[in-house]
């Protein structure tokens, strides 16, 4: 391997260059372009893009509502089945749900800019004074939340609406969950999921209590004796293992707790970060911490992914961003050995790998990289802070189609639960089902 160059350090870039380079990756629409993209919508009968939505925003509607000047009710329209409205508009994969069905897409090769739209419709709405939603009368049913994030919030809103009052229990210092703390800052700047959780417990009856863990600070148990309703919205608190020789080295990190870092940075250019970085992984979080790094300065940045790219759950078009930002992306290659001088890492051993039958093997011909800095990007596990009180399917919490638990009284959503997509719009609608059914269930 070659002799190592200098390895991690803060400050590879200008205040301008970081400044540029986490700027929006895509700029808002104004009033003209917002107009020329609404008239290009079909405005299906039977609109495929609505079917490809989680959340089942009435795509078309809103679509009309901004044509016809009306961005505010458009907003409503949205915000009736998905109160991260904004959010998603910002990191949902539209390109494979609504856009991927568009019409136009199939027959033109070019979509409505449906997320885009979307996004400057709840924007609209967002900056205005006051709350677009009114809550019930009081019914006196207390309902506790475990987990600030897309999921929790989404399901205290609509209890709150209904006139519930909700406690929502938060491990971290601030509530949005991976909105917060695991999304490219890139995507989110300004400190929009801040401002969106704020908006969404405006419309009062919401109380959160951070730094209040369940299974450390709190129990189900427990829980369930104070409140008349639990919701559960946990997410995903282990970090799959690298599964490679010498992988407690100085210099293997977990990519999430990276990103989390780099998102609650005050100053992008005291975080520290290599020169060679290797990504391990092939999801949304491979790209956003490679993409990230090299933003940071970083010299070389390569994701490594043991399949090839069809089987990426990054859509091509994320990995197109991160490709032209200067990051390569290897396939068919999984990790041996990270190469340690002194308990640090200086390079990977990788091995090729194949594909038989739909098996997975190593080809036994192998590589070396040089490496100051890997990140492991291969998933997270749910952790039992249940105290193994609820049944689980695949390692997470089963539940059926309303998002009721094996308790009763116990619901749960988001990245916790069994067969999930692991979106941040499909926990967002997993908070919404378990409200109206905890309201069912309150009120029956």
């Amino acid at each position: 391997m070659a002799e190592r160059r200098p390895n991690i350090a803060a400050g590879r870039l200008g205040d301008a260059n970081y400044a540029s380079n986490f700027n929006d990756i895509h700029p808002p629409l104004d009033d003209h372009e917002a107009l020329v993209e609404s008239d290009r919508c079909y405005f299906c009968f039977d609109a495929p893009c609505m079917k490809a939505c989680p959340t089942t925003i009435d795509i078309p509607l809103f679509i009309r509502q901004i044509q016809t000047g009306h961005p505010e009710t458009a907003a409503k329209t949205i915000l009736d089945q998905n109160i991260f409205g904004g959010m998603c508009a910002r990191v949902c994969p539209t390109e494979t749900l609504c856009e991927e069905a568009c019409v136009r897409e199939a027959a033109e090769g070019k979509p409505v800019r449906i997320g885009l739209l979307q996004r400057y419709a709840t924007d609209a709405l967002m900056a205005e004074p006051g709350h677009p939603y009114e809550r019930a009368a009081p019914t006196g049913k207390r309902v506790a939340v475990a987990g600030g994030g897309p999921a929790g919030l989404a399901c205290a809103h609509r209890l709150a609406m209904h006139g519930h009052d909700v406690t929502v229990f938060e491990a971290r210092p601030k509530s949005g969950g991976l909105n917060e703390y695991g999304i490219a800052a890139y995507k989110t700047p300004g400190g929009f999921a801040q401002k969106e959780v704020d908006f969404i417990l405006g419309i009062g009856g919401i109380t959160v209590e951070h730094g209040k863990k369940l299974g450390q600070d709190l129990t189900l148990d427990d829980l369930r004796k104070r409140f008349d309703a639990v919701f559960l919205g946990v997410g995903l608190q282990g970090v799959n293992a690298l599964g490679a020789q010498h992988d407690d080295a100085a210099g293997v990190e977990d990519a999430v707790g990276y990103i989390a870092a780099l998102r609650q940075a005050s100053d992008l250019a005291r975080l520290p970060v290599g020169r060679h970085v290797l990504v391990i992984g092939g999801g949304m979080t491979a790209i956003d911490v490679a993409v990230q790094s090299k933003l940071l300065g970083a010299e070389d940045v390569t994701i490594l992914y043991r399949r090839g790219p069809a089987q990426m759950k990054a859509s091509p078009y994320e990995q197109d961003v991160a490709q032209t930002r200067g990051v390569r992306i290897k396939h068919w290659v999984m990790p041996r050995k990270v190469i340690a001088e002194h308990g640090k890492a200086v390079g990977l051993l990788c091995e090729y790998t194949r594909e038989t039958d739909g098996r997975l093997a190593g080809t036994g011909e192998s590589f070396e990289l040089p490496a100051d800095m890997i990140f492991r990007a291969i998933g997270q596990s749910y952790v039992d802070a249940a105290g193994g009180a609820l049944l689980l399917e695949g390692g997470r919490i089963k539940a059926d189609a309303e998002r009721r638990t094996s308790l009763k009284g116990v619901w749960a959503g988001g990245d916790c639960v069994a067969g999930g997509q692991d979106l941040t719009v499909a926990a967002v609608d997993d908070g919404r089902r378990a409200a109206e059914s905890i309201h069912q269930f309150l009120t029956a």
